[in-house]
C-alpha cells in the first residue's frame, strides 16, 4: 500500500512539467511583448496571473526552488503594476533572467523525483504531449463501435456467400471502407496543432541577438492559427531558427546605417503561415540588406559553381545560396554570410517532401518560403511499375505523364534528354538507378516530376494510376539509400518504395550535365 502514492507523484510531476513549460513559454512572450508595450496594463496583469499560476503548481508538486523565484517575480511584477518601478531595458533583462532562472529550478526540480541528474533546460514536452478535445476523442469511439459492426457484417456476409451476389458484398464493403476514411481523417485532425506556439518562440530569440549585436529588430507573428500536424510542426522548429538568425545577424542592418538609407532603425522581421491548396506555406520575411550578389556570385564562381560570376540571375542567386560550399563560416566574412546552414535548412525540408526557395532584393530585404505538406501520415502518389516493382512518386510533384518517345526505347541508358513540346527534359531511368537486371520493356513512359524550379523526367515500365496510401519510415539499413524517402504497404501485402523527387531531380540534372554533348 506504500508504493501508491509514489505512482500518484510520478503523474502529478508530470502534469506539472507539461503545464510549467507552457506557463514559461506564455511568461517569455510577455515579457518581449511588454517590452515593445510598455503601458499596456492587461499584458502585465496576464504576466502577474502566470508567475501566481506558476508559485501555486509548484507548490502542490513541493517544487520550492520554483515557488521562491515565482514569488519574487510576483513581488518585482507588483511593482510595475503600482507604477513604484518604471519599465526600462534594465528591468526587462531582469524579468527575461527570472523566466531563465525558473526554467533551470523546474529542470532541477525534474531531475531530484526522477533521481537521475537531467542537465540544462527540460525537453519541451510537446514532442510527447497533445491536448486532444473529449468530443474529437468521443467520436473516435462512436467510429470504432460502427466499424466493428460493419466488420461482423462482412465476415457474416462471407461465411453465407453462396446466397449473396457479389453487389451486396461489394456495397458491404464499401460502407466499412468509409466509416474507416472518416476515422483515418479524424485522427489526422486530432494530431492538428496552430503553428502559433512555434512563431511565438522566437520572440525572446530575435530580441537576445539584436541586442548582442547592438541592433534594434522586432518579430511580427501573421496567421499563427494556422494549423498543421503536429510532427511537421515540431521537425519545422529547426529550420526556422535557422532562418530568424539568419534575418536578424545578416539581413538586418545596424540602426545607423537603416537610418541613412532612409528605413526605420527598428528592423523587422516576419514569421508568416498559411494553407493553400493542401499545404502549408511557412515565410520569413525581413527588411533588411538582401543578398548580396556580387559577392555570392563571386563565391559560387570560386567554387566552381558558376562559370560566370557576371552572368549570374536573380533566379541562380536564389538557388546557389542553398549550395553546401556557401555556408562556411569563411563565407560569414566572405559572403556576408547569407546562407550560414540553408544547405542544411533544405536538407530538413526536404527530408519532410517540402521546397525552400528564396526571393530577395538588394538593399529592401529577403523573403524565404518553405512549403510543406499538411501532415506526413498520407501520401496522395502515382503507382508507377518497373520490373514487377511498385514505386510511388509524392501526386504534388507530378506535372504529366507521357509515353517515352520510340527513338529513346530499348536504349540502356540511364539517363538522356527529351524533346517534350521543343523544350529539353533532362530523364533518368529507375532501373538503370536502382540497378534493376533485364532488359527494359518495349514500351516505357515517363513521368514528368518537378520541384522548385527544376524539372525532370523519370522513365518507369508502367503506370498503375493514383492512390491514397500510408507512409511507412524505411529502416535504418534502407535509410542511406538515395531516391528514396518511405515505403508504404500496399492492398496485396506488398510493399512500394516512395521516391524522394528532390534527390532523383538533382541526380538527374548532375547526369544530363556531365553527359558526353
Amino acid at each position: 500500500a506504500m508504493a501508491e502514492p509514489e505512482i500518484d507523484r510520478q503523474a502529478l510531476v508530470e502534469t506539472f512539467l507539461a503545464e510549467a513549460a507552457d506557463l514559461l513559454a506564455q511568461l517569455e512572450q510577455g515579457i518581449v511583448a511588454l517590452e515593445a508595450r510598455p503601458d499596456d496594463g492587461e499584458q502585465l496583469h496576464a504576466l502577474f496571473r502566470v508567475a501566481h499560476t506558476l508559485k501555486g503548481a509548484a507548490g502542490l508538486v513541493g517544487f520550492d526552488g520554483v515557488g521562491d523565484i515565482a514569488h519574487d517575480l510576483e513581488e518585482l511584477l507588483d511593482r510595475l503594476r503600482a507604477r513604484t518601478l518604471g519599465l526600462d531595458r534594465g528591468v526587462v533583462d531582469l524579468l527575461l533572467q527570472a523566466a531563465d532562472a525558473l526554467r533551470d529550478a523546474v529542470a532541477a526540480g525534474a531531475a531530484a523525483p526522477s533521481g537521475a541528474p537531467r542537465p540544462g533546460t527540460p525537453p519541451s514536452p510537446a514532442g510527447r504531449t497533445l491536448r486532444v478535445a473529449v468530443r474529437k476523442l468521443d467520436h473516435m469511439l462512436d467510429l470504432s463501435g460502427e466499424i466493428g459492426i460493419a466488420r461482423s457484417r462482412l465476415s457474416d456476409m462471407l461465411e453465407r456467400r453462396a446466397s449473396l451476389t457479389r453487389e451486396e458484398i461489394l456495397a458491404a464493403h464499401r460502407d466499412a471502407d468509409r466509416l474507416y476514411l472518416e476515422l483515418q481523417e479524424l485522427v489526422m485532425k486530432a494530431r492538428m496543432v496552430p503553428v502559433g506556439p512555434v512563431f511565438h518562440q522566437h520572440l525572446r530569440l530575435v530580441r537576445d541577438l539584436a541586442a548582442a549585436q547592438g541592433k534594434q529588430a522586432r518579430l511580427d507573428v501573421e496567421g499563427g492559427e494556422a494549423e498543421v500536424d503536429t510532427a511537421i510542426v515540431e521537425a519545422v522548429r529547426d529550420p526556422l531558427t535557422h532562418m530568424v538568425r539568419n534575418a536578424v545577424d545578416h539581413g538586418i542592418e545596424a540602426p545607423e546605417v537603416r537610418r541613412a538609407r532612409g528605413k526605420d532603425p527598428c528592423g523587422r522581421i516576419v514569421l508568416r503561415a498559411f494553407h493553400d491548396a493542401g499545404n502549408i506555406v511557412i515565410q520569413v520575411v525581413d527588411d533588411g540588406a538582401g543578398l548580396l550578389r556580387e559577392r555570392i556570385a563571386g563565391r559560387a564562381q570560386a567554387l566552381g559553381l558558376v562559370p560566370d560570376a557576371s552572368r549570374v540571375t536573380d533566379e541562380e542567386i536564389g538557388r546557389l545560396i542553398f549550395e553546401p560550399g556557401l555556408s562556411t563560416s569563411e563565407a560569414v566574412t566572405d559572403v556576408s554570410g547569407r546562407g550560414v546552414g540553408m544547405d542544411v535548412v533544405r536538407r530538413n525540408v526536404e527530408a519532410l517532401r517540402g521546397s525552400v526557395s528564396v526571393q530577395s532584393r538588394e538593399g529592401e530585404g529577403t523573403s524565404v518560403t518553405i512549403r510543406l505538406p499538411l501532415t506526413l501520415a498520407v501520401i496522395h502518389g502515382l503507382m508507377v511499375g518497373v520490373a514487377g516493382a511498385t514505386y510511388v512518386v509524392p501526386l504534388e510533384a507530378v506535372v504529366e505523364c507521357a509515353e517515352l518517345p520510340a527513338e529513346e526505347r530499348g536504349g540502356a541508358g540511364g539517363t538522356g534528354v527529351l524533346d517534350l513540346r521543343g523544350k529539353p527534359l533532362p530523364y533518368l531511368r529507375l532501373r538503370r538507378m536502382f540497378g534493376v537486371p533485364g532488359p527494359p520493356p518495349p514500351r516505357e513512359n515517363v513521368v514528368v516530376v518537378q520541384h522548385g524550379a527544376a524539372t525532370a523526367g523519370v522513365a518507369v515500365d508502367v503506370l498503375h494510376g493514383e492512390s491514397q496510401t500510408v507512409i511507412k519510415p524505411l529502416g535504418r539499413a534502407l535509410q542511406a539509400i538515395p531516391g528514396v524517402s518511405g515505403c508504404s504497404i500496399l492492398g496485396d501485402g506488398g510493399v512500394a518504395l516512395i521516391l524522394d523527387v528532390p534527390a532523383l531531380l538533382r541526380e538527374a540534372l548532375r547526369r544530363s550535365a556531365s553527359a558526353p554533348a
